[in-house]
């Protein structure tokens, strides 16, 4: 049945070959609900290389062949005898995904439906090997950190384990990045430009310290490791999403020696579908799978790591790596629509964001509301909940209680529905803003849930695009620039917030939203994102899709995006093309609605990424995970 609300609000557009993952899709793309996995339906698209080369990774070997001719099946696809390499394909999926028709679950378009668990990352390999964990009997934490590794080798631009982030498994595990010892407030005052380029931009790496496995793990370290490892070693395809972002950036890859030896080695960028090797990177992941997590704070690793930085002008020091810890808190939670959300506290800033916008439009009655007016008044909540977000800081330097408990205060909601206007927005001092914005960048986002419906929601970053720009020469390791995160004294127009300004040890504010939803102690949903400032947007508006306009999960995923960050006063609406060139845009009726309120319109990008799992919790049905990926970038969820 078509959806009004759904066709009112978006303009998709897609293209049979829209990700490099595209053959492994199509493959399964009738694979739902007990039918059997076989070579019908198939269509020779792109990403059959990186597909071969996952199998590598997770040692699949010598497997039979196929020579049935492809039959039946969705009719855009052709008819004819899958090719000897393509049977490689087919038996491996087999393989992988099922030892029967009803434990096979496939991506279709983005979204999978499987009764035992899920694993949902932007790149289907990562997908693939995290499933991969969860099938030999493992957590869901060992899917999770199988899929983070495998993240920060074939997606270097966005993730890795020179980066950090914040894993939620109903407790919240920090493990942000923090500045050096010999870092200040104002080491950047005289060129901001080394706070986003450069040695010293990079802060002491987390990612690898997250503590999440040996507190839930079942599987050995070594086998999580192992197929990232292999993928660098071994090599895979560079991927839409990943040449958009070379193409992007091509001065600064260019610019540092370790980036061009790795995708430019004869001066110009490799083309897209090229096969790279991560050599040096595939040896540090080696050693950190022989001699486990410690290996990079402590060790070899971490001396050569600390010796590169300093010999290009950075601060961090081997000192700054023994000193690096963990945090586990309590995670912040809230009811809200009779729903318990769970997120990341602060310094994650996303899920209190989220959680103020959902309290307060929870206050409404949204049946046979125009979507106009929805949209109108999420981005006014928005603007009030962005504006608190500027008082907060990692609350191990400065105290960010007050702040929480008026976030997810319902009271404190009520009051401020009760300044939105439905017919007209404001100008930015109306929402109580007192500080300017801090914008972080980049980040890939993993939700999974297993068996036992153990959950995990976790993002990573290494902030902007190639973090820092460079590269460690010995290691390999690509690394961030979270020191970019950290407010500055007296840079830009409005003043800056002292909270989140830089101290030693200090942890930079993220919005980064990892959050997980529950009905009763059910799990009901698992939801994140990527995409830095804009990532309480992402999180919010696909949670107002589904929980208030109804719509299923794929569509609230896929719906337009707008985007506000309360300075410039600027509503951005998405007019988009993504990698794989699926078109999302806003119709005319909408924009017109929103301008007549006082929004003043541009068009914005695909900036945010969302991850997406639902489960069931009536009816027949109930107990089935329905997942999706975010094809704006691409990549799939896999189930079983």
């Amino acid at each position: 049945m078509r959806n009004p609300i759904v066709e009112s609000h978006a303009v998709l557009l897609f293209s049979p070959f829209r990700t490099l993952n595209t053959a492994l899709k199509d493959m399964m793309e009738n694979i739902i609900e007990g039918e059997s996995i076989t070579p019908a339906n198939y269509t020779k698209g792109r990403g059959l290389g990186n597909i071969k080369k996952v199998a590598l990774a997770l040692d699949v070997m010598a497997l039979p062949s196929f020579n049935h001719p492809v039959t039946g099946g969705n009719t855009r696809q052709r008819q004819t005898e899958v090719p000897s390499d393509d049977n490689f394909f087919c038996h491996f999926l087999l393989l992988l995904f099922s030892s029967s028709p009803k434990t096979a679950n496939a991506s279709v378009g983005g979204s999978v439906v499987a009764r035992r668990g899920v694993v949902v990352t932007d790149e289907t390999v990562c997908s693939i090997i995290g499933r991969a964990a969860l099938y030999r009997g493992g957590h869901a934490v060992d899917a999770a950190v199988a899929a983070a590794f495998c993240l920060g080798v074939i997606s270097p631009s966005y993730s890795g384990i020179g980066g950090g982030g914040f894993m939620l498994v109903r407790r919240p595990i920090r493990m942000r990045e923090m500045a050096p010892q010999r870092a200040s407030k104002d080491m950047f005052r005289s060129d901001y430009m080394k706070q986003q380029i450069g040695p010293l931009s990079i802060a002491i790496p987390g990612q690898v310290a997250g503590k999440a496995h040996s507190k839930y793990g079942k599987l050995k370290w070594e086998s999580l490791v192992k197929p990232a490892e292999n993928l660098a070693r071994n090599g895979f395809n560079i991927s839409h999403s990943l040449f958009r972002s070379l193409k992007g950036f091509e001065p600064y890859i260019l610019a540092d020696p370790g980036l061009r030896a790795i995708f430019a080695p004869k001066g110009k960028l490799l083309p897209l579908g090229s096969t790279v090797h991560f050599v040096k990177l595939a040896n540090t992941l080696a050693a950190l799978s022989k001699n486990g997590p410690g290996a990079f704070y402590n060790g070899p690793i971490a001396r050569s790591l600390a010796r590169d930085i300093q010999a290009a002008g950075g601060i961090l020091t081997l000192e700054d790596l023994q000193r690096y810890r963990v945090v586990i808190r309590s995670p912040l939670v809230a009811n809200t629509m009779g729903y318990q959300f769970i997120t990341s506290p602060p310094p994650a800033s996303g899920g209190a964001v989220m959680i103020l916008i959902m309290k307060i439009l929870s206050n409404y009655n949204m049946t046979g509301v125009h979507i106009t007016l929805v949209i109108h008044r999420l981005i006014e909540a928005l603007k009030f909940a962005l504006a608190l977000r500027t008082n907060f800081g990692d609350p191990d330097f400065v105290n960010v209680t007050s702040t929480l408990e008026t976030m997810i205060s319902t009271s404190h909601a009520q009051k401020l529905k009760s300044l939105i206007n439905d017919n007209k927005t404001f100008d930015p001092t109306h929402y109580g803003s007192k500080w300017g914005q801090v914008y972080d960048h980049g980040t890939t986002h993993a939700c999974v849930v297993d068996e036992k419906r153990n959950v995990v929601s976790m993002t990573m970053s290494l902030n902007s695009y190639f973090g820092s720009k460079f590269v460690s020469p010995s290691t390999g390791i690509f690394l961030n620039n979270q020191m970019y995160d950290f407010s500055i004294p007296n840079r830009g127009t409005l003043p800056q917030s002292p909270a989140n300004f830089i101290q030693p040890y200090k942890r930079p504010l993220s919005s980064m939203a990892p959050t997980i939803i529950l009905k009763g102690t059910q799990v009901k949903a698992v939801i994140g994102a990527a995409g830095g400032l804009m990532i309480p947007n992402a999180v919010t508006e696909v949670l107002v899709n589904y929980f208030h306009l109804r719509m299923n999960p794929l569509g609230a995923v896929l719906a337009p995006r707008f985007y506000h960050t309360l300075y410039p006063n600027v509503l951005y609406h998405e007019e988009y093309s993504s990698a794989g060139s699926d078109k999302y845009s806003c119709g005319p009726e909408i924009l017109k609605g929103l301008e007549n309120k006082g929004h003043m319109l541009q068009k914005g990008h695909g900036w945010t990424i969302c991850q997406f799992v639902v489960q069931n919790l009536e009816g027949p049905n109930s107990g089935k995970l329905m997942a999706v990926t975010d094809q704006r970038k691409g990549g799939s969820p896999v189930g079983y």
